[in-house]
């Protein structure tokens, strides 16, 4: 009788955990952040971006984004957009959902390569969204100052070549680089002057048991040489669950040291 009760017990406390990493899992978080950097230009005032990263099978809703509408200037999709799976309709109605905040940037993640990427590539240029693929994309003040979103393509597939994409951008400018992948960092200097870097892929660690996970959670680090945001990510991979590190997206407002 003993037994059967500890082993009921158990039953149940494990269905309501896996329930509870199931809710977490399915929940819609915005941060705010403001970022402030003393080589941000002034005649810019300030940016705002909408990071998202790691959709993976998740649906953007209108009513995730409603809170966002005219409070953004651009969205950067920080790869896995897709994996095996989901159809480019899913896809389709994501991406439409997003350009109702402003011009969408994406860069390469590892699991938007399990789908046929060049019918990927096709739908997202055939819908105004901008592939950061080891390029820049230049924004510039009536001033003259320059902002410039940096994009490298996917480092699991070692298909990232930063040196080309810093070949394309402006010397001097204010650089924001998107990188799927966090350890983009290992690969450049104080030397190239990139500001911010944003990235996911992590999950956080996803499912996190008394703290320890796989991955480090997601935040902002100040490193030496940039600053480093790593998202949570806003999707799961191989299971629809998450414990200590739940799904986040980031209103970032980029601006200058008062």
């Amino acid at each position: 009788m003993g037994i059967w009760y500890v082993g009921g017990v158990i039953i149940i406390i494990g269905l309501v955990l896996v329930l509870y990493m199931f809710k977490q899992a399915k929940e819609q978080n915005i941060i705010e952040q403001t970022l402030a950097f003393p080589d941000f230009p002034k005649s810019f005032d300030k940016v705002t971006v909408f990071f998202i990263s790691d959709i993976h099978r998740r649906t953007i809703t209108n009513d995730f984004i409603e809170p966002l509408l005219n409070k953004v200037d651009i969205v950067i999709i920080g790869g896995d957009l897709v994996e095996k799976g989901v159809s480019m309709q899913q896809v389709k109605d994501n991406i439409d959902t997003l350009k109702k905040l402003g011009l969408v940037f994406f860069v390469w993640g590892n699991n938007d390569y399990e789908v046929d990427y060049h019918e990927l590539d096709s739908l997202l240029l055939h819908n105004g969204v901008k592939i950061l693929d080891n390029t820049a994309f230049k924004f510039e003040s009536e001033a003259g100052d320059i902002i410039e979103i940096i994009g490298v393509d996917d480092m699991i597939h070692e298909r990232d070549q930063l040196e080309l994409a810093l070949q394309d951008a402006t010397p001097g400018s204010f650089k924001i680089l998107v990188s799927h992948d966090p350890k983009i960092i290992e690969k450049f200097s104080a030397e190239q002057k990139i500001s911010l870097v944003v990235s996911g892929h992590t999950h956080g660690g996803q499912i996190r048991i008394f703290g320890f996970g796989p991955h480090e959670r997601g935040g902002i680090h100040q490193l030496p040489h940039t600053t480093l945001l790593v998202s949570n990510g806003f999707g799961t991979s191989l299971i629809p669950l998450r414990l200590g590190a739940p799904p986040e997206t980031h209103l970032l407002t980029i601006t200058t040291h008062h």
